[in-house]
C-alpha cells in the first residue's frame, strides 16, 4: 500500500468496523422483524435483506448472494487500485472513493458472513416508509455523491 493513500484506507476500515459494529447491536439487541419506535418518523427495525438496495433481488432463490458477493468484490478491487492511481491532491476522490469502499465491503461482510445483509434505519412519515437500510448503504451513497461531485470539480 503506498504511503500517499494510506490514511485513506485507515478511514476505510474505521467506517468498515463503525457499520459492522452497528449491525452487531441491531442483531443482538432487536429480533429480525421487530422495532424499536425512536419517535414519529424514526425506528430501529431489525431486518434481514438478502437483496441488494431497496431489496432489489430479495425474492430469488438464492443465487443473488454469490452475485451480489462477487459484485462486492470486483468493486472493491477495482476502488482500491484506483485509489492507488490518484495524486494526493485528489482529495476529495479519494475522500469518496474511500467511503464508497467502506460501505461495498460492510455489506460484503453481512453476505458472506450471514447470507443477508442486516438493515434498520428504518424512516417513515404517516404512511410512507422509506425502505430499511443501513450505515454500510448510507456509505455508498455518500461515497457515490462525493465522487460526483468530484468529477464535476475536476479536483
Amino acid at each position: 500500500m503506498m504511503i500517499k493513500t494510506r490514511h485513506y484506507f485507515i478511514v476505510t476500515l474505521l467506517l468498515i468496523i463503525f457499520d459492522q459494529i452497528t449491525k452487531l447491536l441491531i442483531y443482538g439487541y432487536i429480533l429480525p422483524n421487530n422495532s424499536i419506535v425512536i419517535n414519529d418518523y424514526f425506528s430501529l427495525t431489525h431486518v434481514h435483506n438478502s437483496g441488494a438496495a431497496f431489496s432489489f433481488l430479495a425474492d430469488q432463490s438464492g443465487w443473488q448472494k454469490y452475485f451480489l458477493s462477487g459484485v462486492s468484490i470486483i468493486v472493491s478491487v477495482v476502488i482500491i487500485i484506483w485509489m492507488r492511481r490518484l495524486a494526493i491532491t485528489q482529495v476529495l476522490k479519494l475522500s469518496a472513493l474511500s467511503i464508497l469502499l467502506a460501505g461495498a465491503i460492510g455489506n460484503l461482510i453481512d453476505r458472506l458472513t450471514l447470507g443477508f445483509v442486516i438493515d434498520f434505519i428504518d424512516l417513515h412519515y404517516q404512511t410512507f416508509y422509506w425502505p430499511v437500510f443501513n450505515v454500510a448503504d448510507i456509505l455508498i451513497s455518500v461515497g457515490v455523491v462525493l465522487l460526483l461531485f468530484s468529477d464535476m470539480k475536476k479536483t
